[in-house]
């Protein structure tokens, strides 16, 4: 508990302190948003704003996590280990198209196969360490299954054999991390809003986290307290919890700074690092599907966005929604800026409620 606290306070007294430092720093090296010229007018306005603001909070993530298990006398973990790996490379990957943005002054970055080679690499990577690497217990950080609330009864490996069920696994990882890290680059369109959104998903397995810990099959309380048959086989899943504590107290000192009118930007270097980590957390945690309603709010702003395409392409040229993603047909309607931001928060709130109450009440209902 010690170490999960410190994670998140120290985290977000890094960013609140530190992110007008580097928003300036940004600024003096000319590092801004870049809009295109048909963009509405609002949006135009924060040209100039300095960007590749996940920079801060992805470095305070990593301080955050480090010095909680400092304080708190605890050793850090593979599994911790992994989401801030996944983070910082997927951020790497979006501090690169937002450098090529403001170095061409244009709205063209890195290339889009590009973008999906370098997802698909450090998703490979970080799929191969989560089923080699072993704890203290010989369990390592992922399982080869598909997992809701916990593992399902469909493991890659069992049921394709260990070579084609591990391509098959390396593939499902694939498929989450490119899936939520493109959902999360969607949904920052307005200040303020893929922040906030993003501490309630990430916010909702401190809670996962400390309760699978509480539960654990490997405590040495589980047994005494009757609900062997309810227990969580995830590895470590107490740094789970501190590793989602640095990235949420992070972001609550970043969005104090990004909140309209945003002085600071995540950029695509943040959205890609968030959506990298609420990825990892999920497969760590054996809740991949459960993410479908933890990150219920990202799934509908693609969403709309695929049908939105789809629909163009076979219409040739009629849209359905005034414009896209989903936040942006709303500000084509008039809806001031914070007011979209705060009632998709709730929207957000709401499905992660959804997902932490469905986690709960499978719990509940385990019989013998």
């Amino acid at each position: 508990m010690i170490a999960l606290l410190t994670a998140g306070g120290v985290s977000m007294v890094f960013t609140l302190l530190l992110t007008p430092v580097f928003a300036k720093a940004f600024r003096r090296l000319k590092l801004g948003q870049f809009y295109r010229a048909d963009t509405p007018t609002a949006h135009v306005m924060k040209r100039g704003t300095p960007s590749m603001g996940g920079i801060v909070f992805i470095t305070a993530s990593i301080v955050g996590y480090f010095v909680g298990h400092l304080v708190g006398g605890d050793s850090v973990a593979g599994t911790g280990i992994l989401v801030l790996a996944m983070m910082a490379g997927l951020g790497l990957i979006g501090f690169l198209d937002d450098y090529l943005k403001v170095k061409r002054q244009n709205s063209v970055g890195l290339a889009g196969w590009y973008k999906i080679v370098g997802t698909v690499i450090v998703a490979i990577v970080f799929g191969i360490i989560a089923i080699v690497y072993r704890d203290a217990n010989n369990r390592t950080p992922a399982s080869t299954a598909i997992s809701f609330v916990r593992d399902l009864n469909f493991n890659f490996v069992v049921v394709f054999g260990a070579t084609f069920g591990i391509i098959l696994f390396i593939a499902w990882i694939v498929l989450i991390t490119t899936a939520t890290t493109n959902a999360v680059n969607l949904a920052d369109g307005l200040d303020g809003l893929a922040a906030g959104s993003s501490i309630f998903a990430i916010g909702s397995y401190i809670i996962i986290g400390f309760w699978q810990s509480n539960q654990s099959c490997f405590s040495s309380t589980i047994a005494e307290s009757g609900n062997l048959f309810k227990c969580y086989t995830v590895s470590r899943p107490l740094d789970i919890a501190v590793v989602a504590a640095a990235i949420v107290g992070s972001l609550i000192g970043f969005l104090w700074w990004n909140t309209a009118p945003a002085q600071i930007h995540m950029g695509d270097t943040g959205s890609f690092g968030l959506g990298g980590a609420l990825a990892a957390l999920a497969i760590l945690s054996r809740t991949e599907l459960l993410l479908v309603l933890i990150g219920g709010l990202f799934l509908v702003i693609t969403g709309q966005v695929i049908v939105q395409r789809i629909y163009f392409k076979a219409t040739r040229g009629k849209r359905i929604w005034r414009a896209s993603p989903l936040h942006h047909h709303f500000e084509m309607k008039g809806w001031a800026e914070v007011t979209i931001v705060v009632r998709f928060w709730i929207i957000s709130g709401l499905f992660v409620a959804a997902g932490v109450g469905t986690f709960y009440l499978e719990w509940l209902s385990r019989v013998p």
